[in-house]
């Protein structure tokens, strides 16, 4: 799985599986993991129904971090979810999970693709038909249309953004989930949080004398050029005024 700049600092929270849409009653989990900060996390959602509180059904702690497994969810458990920290610090991202009562929903992925690299929707029928044709909407435009119910994105860009939906006909149409991409093409493939903050402040600690020494010998380089062409300049002064004394 492609992961992005998105989960290098603080927590990143993950959907098993990944995935932003769900019918009524199909089971998913959620993980907080941090190698950073250590395991100090809480999981929580805001919904329509019940505002702002814990994601308590099913109660873990893994490794890395707190987790929540929802076993029966309803369109009710419909919301933003995020993790938190005690002292207030939030996880860099946080996800929209839709529990969908339409017969027809779209997997797309939860954090952002890494630019240039593939993304696959699919799309998936609450009752299997072979007899289905899957057509993926983009921002309301029809794009594709596949009997399989996967459609992949090749080397995705800023430009394949959006909201993405997907349809069947005679059975109904999802709802939509928005596709992010972050990077460019030439950025390199990551793993979650490995990047640490004691690493970056070391190539501040290292790079910041280097830029500060750079800018002092420009200063000084700048100055010695506007001292040489004062001197320059007063030299002619004075021997233009000789002339002239000379000649008179």
């Amino acid at each position: 799985m492609q992961l992005t700049p998105l989960c290098l600092m603080l927590s990143c929270l993950r959907v098993s599986p990944d995935q932003s849409q769900f019918f009524r009653y199909d089971s998913f989990s959620l993980s907080c993991e941090d190698r950073l900060y250590g395991t100090d996390w809480t999981l929580k959602r805001k919904t329509s129904v019940g505002g702002v509180r814990p994601c308590s059904s099913g109660w873990g702690t893994t490794a890395l971090g707190a987790s929540c497994d929802v076993g029966t969810p309803y369109p009710s458990d419909t919301g933003v979810y995020w993790c938190e920290s005690g002292d207030g610090r939030r996880s860099n991202n946080s996800i929209n999970i839709t529990i969908t009562d339409r017969p027809v929903l779209l997997k797309c992925p939860t954090l952002p693709v890494l630019g240039g690299s593939d993304a696959t929707l699919r799309c998936q029928a609450e009752t299997f038909s072979s007899e289905h044709t899957f057509h993926f909407l983009k921002d309301g435009r029809l794009i594709s249309s596949s009997l399989t119910g996967e459609m992949t994105i090749r080397g995705v860009s800023q430009s394949d953004e959006g909201l993405y939906s997907c349809s069947i006909r005679q059975v109904g149409e999802s709802v939509g989930s928005w596709l992010s991409v972050e990077g460019s093409t030439s950025a390199p493939t990551t793993d979650c949080c490995l990047v640490s903050v004691p690493r970056l402040m070391c190539h501040l600690v290292v790079g910041t004398p280097f830029l500060l020494s750079t800018i002092l010998l420009v200063l000084i380089y700048r100055d010695k050029n506007r001292a040489a062409r004062t001197g320059a300049e007063r030299r002619g002064s004075k021997e233009v005024i000789m002339e002239i004394v000379v000649r008179s």
